[in-house]
């Protein structure tokens, strides 16, 4: 029996979830080619943005305008007046589809991508040729975008650079007090680097491997010392912390792909599969909460 409550469902393929500034949960629905923002406490869900595309990663500029991660021709998008106009182009860095993304306090976006045809791969090869050891997936850049819109590459080879949290520091080496972890999620591992204060990375280091858990690390969400973890491949989110400790375990009703904390909720971004051949065509997915604390 799951431990979360459906709150939302007829979603396409959520993704992006974030607490936005005004309090809802902002979240994508990939093939409605929206942005809806939710209120956990009222149920009403309005659409804030749609285009003729596939959005994914969600963040904000200081000045509280949205931006959109625009999968497909692998550019971040600002939402002004109603439309949503080109903020960034990250085609000359992203290999295949652009992905999450976190926004941190200064506007900086750093935004992922799948590096290479996923499911093109795993309908050639299949899931389990994924897990085995000597399989190299092809590695990925990730990108960051200034609130200017220049970009640049801050980390390589990374293996499916996909959800991201910042963390403070527990030992105050960087610059900026804070550490990014990034899911490589066909590493099966957690990656962190030591945030200097322009938001470029230094200090690469494994955070934790999940592998043994069966956890494809999808979208993560920070949560003090530990972050919360949509595992792709179970009908669950998993807490962990440095080193690979699983502190919580919360089941889902299908399997979690992305996973925000939004005040005392934990909210869960749930599907039957991620393959577009199931999502697309039918609205099967959901927004699933538990009550934290």
């Amino acid at each position: 029996m799951a431990d979360t409550v459906v709150v939302r469902d007829g979603l396409h393929f959520g993704e992006g979830p974030r607490r936005g500034p005004d309090g809802r949960l902002y979240y994508s629905d990939f093939y409605a080619g929206e942005v809806h923002a939710l209120d956990l406490t009222g149920g009403t869900d309005e659409v804030v943005a749609a285009f003729d595309g596939q959005p994914s990663g969600l963040g904000w500029l200081p000045d509280g305008r949205l931006l959109v991660v625009s999968m497909l021709d692998r550019t971040v998008r600002r939402l002004e007046g109603g439309e949503l106009v080109l903020h960034a182009d990250i085609s000359d860095i992203a290999t295949f589809h652009a992905n999450d993304m976190l926004v941190d306090g200064e506007g900086r976006a750093y935004v992922g991508n799948f590096g290479f045809d996923l499911h093109g791969l795993i309908d050639e090869v299949g899931v389990p040729r994924l897990l085995e050891p000597d399989f190299v997936p092809p590695g990925a850049s990730l990108a960051l975008v200034r609130p200017d819109g220049s970009v640049s590459v801050v980390a390589e080879d990374l293996k499916f650079p996909n959800g991201m949290a910042l963390l403070p520091d527990p030992t105050g080496e960087s610059e900026s007090g804070n550490i990014l972890v990034v899911a490589e999620t066909i590493a099966f591992k957690l990656t962190s680097f030591s945030v200097d204060r322009n938001g470029s990375l230094q200090n690469r280091r494994v955070w934790a491997e999940v592998k043994e858990f069966g956890i494809a690390p999808d979208g993560i969400a920070g949560d003090g010392d530990g972050v919360w973890v949509a595992p792709s491949l179970q009908s669950a989110v998993f807490r962990v912390t440095e080193g690979g400790r699983i502190t919580h375990k919360v089941e889902t009703t299908q399997t979690c792909f992305a996973v925000a904390v939004v005040d005392d909720h934990l909210v869960c971004l749930t599907a039957p599969d991620s393959n577009p051949s199931v999502v697309e065509p039918d609205r099967l997915g959901k927004v699933e909460v538990y009550q934290l604390g």
